[in-house]
């Protein structure tokens, strides 16, 4: 009966995908090889300009679009990781940096002891009101996904802001064709703990895809054309929907359930009211993440 006790509880091998080396599958990572501090980023590229505000860099690693560099940062240590672009990338980023830590990967076994981490995501984004202006710092304080992946997952009651979310279709008149958005709220600790008046602070939208799902025609026709015009006009208790970025909801949402951490941070390079992008962003991005690291490291 005991052995058949623990064989219930293990974690079959096409579920939990363990690399022959020992790493997790698609991060190629081992539980000691991450921080209990990660930075997210979609960007590839932008990991060489994260790691390179480091004192000391401990390892790299690449597998696929998912690099992760581990050093330490003024004498603590730190993790940035690519995540590519996607919700649906982001399921496999944060399932599998819960196993690394949350799972006994050779006993295939949730640990009894369960631990968090503190994920900020930091990425470029579009503006959704008029007044917000290129290069603005961004802060999520909501995230509001249109990709449905969350729909998959088991949720408690009152996971999702389902008042704002009803109010956000009844003015849209959401189209029942569309996966049912869903808004989660931005961790507490870790937005007093690196917001300041630095920052401008709103409900970004997740989308599920870059040009349709944000409104963008180029030979496709989009379901709803006012959509974008329906999204600027909402306002709930006196919150307005910021920005469109790609990935944030998923981060929320999948931190929420497993017991982490996450916030969101974007520099803004376009407005997407007045028709303006921005594509000399370098150094603005180097200034957004120099005081990210600053405030969540201090």
């Amino acid at each position: 009966m005991k052995i058949n006790l623990k064989m219930a509880q293990m974690i079959g091998s096409s579920e939990l995908i363990v690399n022959s080396d020992g790493s997790i599958f698609h991060l190629g990572l081992k539980p000691f090889e991450i921080a209990d501090n990660i930075i997210l980023v979609g960007d590839p590229g932008r990991v060489k300009m994260v790691a390179g505000f480091f004192d000391k860099i401990e390892l790299e690693v690449q597998n696929r679009e998912f690099i992760t560099v581990t050093g330490r940062y003024k004498g603590k240590r730190l993790s940035v990781i690519s995540t590519g672009i996607g919700t649906d990338n982001i399921d496999i980023v944060i399932n599998e940096l819960d196993a690394l830590v949350n799972i006994d990967l050779e006993k295939r076994q949730v640990k009894s002891e369960r631990k968090s981490l503190n994920f900020v995501r930091i990425g470029t984004s579009g503006a959704l009101q008029p007044d917000i202006p290129v290069f603005s710092f961004l802060v999520s304080k909501k995230s509001m996904g249109f990709d449905n992946l969350l729909n998959f997952y088991e949720l408690p009651d009152n996971f999702s802001d389902e008042k704002l979310t009803e109010a956000f279709k009844k003015h849209t008149n959401w189209n029942p064709r569309l996966a049912s958005p869903y808004i989660i709220d931005c961790d507490p600790q870790l937005f007093a703990k690196i917001v300041n008046d630095q920052f401008i602070q709103g409900i970004n939208i997740s989308a599920p895809g870059f040009y349709g799902p944000q409104g963008r025609t180029l030979r496709i026709k989009t379901a709803d054309p006012e959509l974008n015009s329906k999204i600027e006009s909402f306002s709930y208790n006196g919150m307005k929907i910021t920005n469109f970025e790609m990935e944030s909801s998923a981060v929320y949402g999948l931190s929420k359930l497993l017991g982490h951490h996450a916030l969101t941070i974007c520099l803004i390079v376009s407005n997407r009211m007045v028709n303006n992008f921005e594509t000399g962003y370098k150094n603005k991005m180097k200034e957004l993440v120099q005081l990210i690291l600053h405030n969540l490291m201090e």
